[in-house]
């Protein structure tokens, strides 16, 4: 009650996160991409991105091959 539904900063962003990236001429988006993609924008625009990167490189690291070798056994080529 009483707050304004948008203003001219609520809807610049909405120009410059989503717009000036989602309305590409023959551009088809799914939504998972499309939020992907929004989701990247927005840490990117509120200066994260440093930090978000560290964190996806320490995850990925995790997922590939610490959790694989976990048990010390390096599996051998065939």
């Amino acid at each position: 009650s009483g707050w304004p539904i948008a203003s001219g900063v609520i809807e610049g962003a909405v120009r410059h996160v989503v717009r000036d990236r989602m309305d590409v001429t023959g551009a088809r988006w799914s939504v998972d991409g499309a939020e992907a993609v929004l989701k990247l924008r927005a840490v990117r625009t509120n200066g994260d991105w440093d930090a978000y990167w560290r964190h996806h490189l320490a995850e990925e690291r995790q997922r590939v091959h610490e959790s694989r070798y976990a048990r010390g056994v390096i599996p051998l080529a065939a």
